[in-house]
């Protein structure tokens, strides 16, 4: 299928299923931490799946390639975010499989209804306040810092859409991490699995990435780290191995 272009977008190979993304750089382009979240996300035969804040929809396009959900979502309160998302999805035939839904993240469990998704998956805005931007209404404000939505609001919602048992996958900053556990422990949503994502094997990590579970028990698997660079330029063989190179 081929598909129009508007003015300053560009179509990215996803390396997965000979999928395609329609990206625009001026207003948001997805990153790192969106492919490593639909990568360690899981998702069983036949899952319901929600992804909160879906931007141009990478999260659902490429766990489409990599799981056997049977359907996902992808909500977005952003108009041109949420169009591109739907022409991407229509672009790779992935309409049976994946709808687009333009909506607050505040106001989903209200769009979908509680208890509707066996899987919820979000890479929410990681900074707080509005410190030093620019344009506090642009896309890659909206995407980056909590304009719109903050992380207890991302947290409640999941809770409330979440199935008993459902799995919340996450990937935020580790300098939040305190703030993350306890926002997740008080929603009852149970921390089960985190890795720590490094840029360089002797550096700070950069990335949590989460796994929790609505009324889970308390206990947390700690994964071993994932090393992003083997070296400047060149990314290990786990790194390649998620982005499917």
């Amino acid at each position: 299928m081929t598909i129009d272009l508007k003015p300053g977008e560009r179509l990215d190979d996803l390396q997965r299923n000979h999928f395609q993304i329609i990206q625009n750089p001026e207003k948001f382009c997805f990153g790192m931490d969106g492919v490593l979240l639909s990568g360690y996300a899981k998702a069983k035969s036949g899952d319901k799946v929600l992804d909160l804040g879906t931007g141009t929809g990478i999260v659902p396009i490429l766990m489409a390639a990599k799981t056997q959900a049977g359907h996902l979502t992808g909500l977005e309160i952003q108009p041109e975010s949420a169009d591109m998302a739907r022409r991407s999805v229509a672009l790779n035939g992935l309409q049976e499989r994946i709808d687009i839904v333009e909506g607050d993240i505040k106001e989903a469990s209200h769009i979908f209804g509680a208890a509707a998704y066996d899987v919820v998956t979000c890479n929410p805005p990681y900074m707080i306040g509005q410190h030093g931007l620019q344009n506090p209404e642009g896309p890659k404000a909206v995407a980056r810092h909590e304009i719109l939505c903050t992380f207890g609001d991302v947290v409640r919602e999941a809770a409330k859409i979440l199935r008993p048992g459902g799995k919340f996958y996450l990937v935020h900053r580790p300098f939040r991490l305190a703030e993350i556990m306890t926002a997740l422990v008080s929603c009852k949503l149970e921390p089960k699995r985190m890795r720590l994502v490094y840029p360089f094997v002797d550096k700070e990590p950069n990335m949590v990435l989460l796994e929790a579970s609505r009324g889970g028990n308390s206990r947390m698997t700690v994964d071993k780290p994932l090393i992003v660079y083997k070296k400047p330029g060149e990314y290990t063989s786990e790194i390649y191995e998620i982005y499917g190179y």
